[in-house]
């Protein structure tokens, strides 16, 4: 596979921190592993304008799921080895994090849907659930308070201390841990809705910089990341002139759909003419979503376990597995 293949990480033999995948090489890796879902559950799953079949699942996501069984296999004789080498009893192990990150419109979503569902249909029928960071946004009054609303999806945009406090109280094995609930509809936090995370087996914590470390203190004292916190993670990546495409196609979209709803937050958008709507959904990206792909979601990119790379059909053509 030629250098370029995915920039920064050059996969050179000596220096790369990574293995390098085409496609049907990653696909062999499945074994014997079945596939439970059936197409229209796929088609359920995926994303508007994130095309995904059952030959995406088979091809990347099977293998995935084997991969990632090993892990949370490898995690539970890790963690029964430390008791007994701290000569304890205590039999109650902590989730296994999924940290998955990449750009506005890249597919995140529908990876982390397809993987949720593959994981709980395991032999073990263990629980998986799903979180966003979108929820841990400041609500659009305190953003506005703030002359944030431009840099909405930033990483100062987030709540990062509830963040840590939910992740921590997860990894702690505390019942009921509550996450806020956002409305894509309303574009903002919902006020005093949550939903309620319950010691679950796996736990898939899904956002655009949730790999990205923070400014270190001169004093040495301890900070967290929220990557911290994750027992493996995945970046979903594409050339930077993919995304803009999907972008705009997808907020095209959206303009004939989502946005035709009074209550939508873009309503306004879907009452342009196609030139002018063209128009805002470049200054869109050209003003947010570029500058913090470029400044703060890609940087994070080589701290990934898993880098999932897509081509121009929205498939994904090559894998990047970090060594160990």
């Amino acid at each position: 596979m030629p250098d370029s293949a995915i920039d920064q990480l050059a996969p050179t033999e000596k220096y790369s921190p990574y293995r390098f995948f085409t496609a049907a090489e990653w696909a062999g890796f499945r074994a014997d592993t079945p596939l439970t879902l059936s197409e229209e559950e796929v088609r359920r799953l995926g994303s508007l304008n994130d095309p995904i079949d059952l030959d995406e699942v088979r091809r990347i996501y099977l293998s995935l799921s084997r991969l990632l069984s090993a892990h949370v296999e490898t995690s539970k004789l890790l963690f029964a080895q430390r008791q007994r080498f701290f000569q304890s009893d205590d039999v109650t192990k902590t989730p296994f994090i999924i940290g998955i990150a990449g750009s506005v419109g890249v597919g995140k979503s529908t990876t982390a849907r397809i993987l949720k569902e593959l994981l709980r249909r395991w032999p073990a029928s263990p629980k998986v659930d799903l979180i966003t960071t979108d929820g841990f946004l400041y609500s659009n009054q305190t953003l506005r308070e703030r002359n944030l609303m431009e840099r909405k999806g930033f990483p100062e945009s987030y709540d990062v201390g509830a963040m840590l406090r939910f992740l921590s109280s997860i990894k702690s094995g505390q019942t009921n841990a509550s996450a806020p609930v956002y409305s894509h509809l309303t574009y903002d936090v919902m006020p005093g809705q949550m939903v309620t995370v319950d010691r679950p087996d796996i736990l898939i914590f899904e956002g655009l910089n949730v790999l990205q470390p923070r400014e270190l203190p001169k004093d040495g004292k301890f900070v967290p990341f929220i990557s911290d916190f994750f027992d493996f993670s995945i970046y979903l990546d594409a050339d930077e002139a993919l995304i803009h495409e999907w972008y705009i196609t997808r907020f095209m979209r959206l303009r004939q759909t989502a946005f035709r709803d009074p209550q939508s937050f873009f309503h306004r958008y879907s009452q342009l003419s196609e030139e002018a709507a063209k128009a805002i959904a470049e200054g869109l990206w050209a003003n947010i979503n570029l500058k913090n792909l470029r400044e703060n979601i890609l940087p994070t990119r080589p701290r990934a376990d898993l880098i999932l790379r897509k081509g121009a059909d929205h498939l994904i053509q090559e894998v990047a597995l970090r060594k160990i």
